[in-house]
């Protein structure tokens, strides 16, 4: 009987003794990730912060140009202006700016703050261009606001020119995109929603880009309506995935920026003697 009680009693115990048990410790929630300074030199990583061996091997390149003959006209920017290289383009760019001892220095998946690692990294020194063409800031319109990119923008610029005090800047705005269809070829909402999201950012860079114009050094043009249709929205024969122009949208881009490129690439008037 003895025992009998002694037994009840420790079961009796149990839930209290399990009710003083501590709780296992939950995980921490994890910091969230810190936000890259768009206007910082930061050379493109993986996660484990170890550079992309194209982006190296991109930028070397350029470095190699820089030494092996004059540029008079230079390109700066991300994929679309790598897009360049493309050989159904090709005929384009040697038609437009063969005779300028062109230069292509744009890399794919390029942000703001990958272009001024490059600069600060050499790109620049030691070449004299006319004229730089620098379009940038796509890929930053999901991460950074327009404030963001337009001052990161506006350092890549004060670079250039120092960096190559005689040359001309002309700043394009940077280029419309559209919704992009997923890998089974449909449009998502989610896809709309960044596209609009996108769009309102990158229409809010333009308009501080636009404010860089002296009238001297630097030129700003937006050319973006020769990319868009009646409804003012990108064909999908100029741009098939809503970012990247094909050779037709290309030889828009060549057609809509002649004129002002011509002006700035003419000899500078010399005064007559007396």
């Amino acid at each position: 009987m003895k025992k009998l009680l002694t037994s009840l009693a420790l079961l009796a115990l149990l839930p209290f003794a399990a009710a003083q048990t501590p709780a296992p410790a939950t995980a921490a929630p994890a910091a969230p990730a810190k936000k890259v300074d768009a206007s910082a030199p930061i050379v493109k990583a993986d996660a484990a912060g170890v550079p992309n061996a194209g982006f190296i091997k991109a930028h070397e390149s350029f470095l190699a140009r820089g030494k092996s003959g004059p540029i008079d006209l230079l390109f700066i920017g991300d994929s679309i202006t790598a897009g360049w290289a493309g050989k159904d383009r090709a005929h384009i760019w040697e038609a437009y700016y063969g005779k300028n001892n062109p230069a292509n220095f744009g890399i794919g998946g390029d942000q703001t703050q990958h272009v001024i690692w490059r600069i600060e990294n050499g790109e620049l020194d030691g070449i004299t261009p006319k004229v730089t063409v620098l379009m940038l800031g796509t890929n930053n319109s999901a991460g950074h606001t327009a404030a963001e990119i337009a001052a990161a923008n506006k350092k890549i610029v004060e670079l250039i020119r120092a960096k190559i005090p005689g040359t001309k800047v002309l700043l394009l705005a940077i280029f419309p995109r559209g919704a992009r269809k997923d890998n089974t070829g449909k449009i998502t909402e989610a896809a709309i929603a960044d596209a609009t999201k996108r769009t309102e950012v990158i229409n809010a860079v333009n308009a501080e880009l636009a404010k860089l114009d002296d009238g001297k050094n630097v030129h700003f043009l937006d050319i973006n309506a020769v990319f868009l249709g009646q409804d003012g929205k990108i064909p999908f024969s100029i741009m098939p995935d809503q970012l990247h122009p094909n050779a037709a949208g290309y030889q828009l881009w060549a057609d809509a920026m002649k004129p002002t490129l011509a002006k700035l690439l003419a000899p500078a008037a010399t005064a007559p003697k007396p």
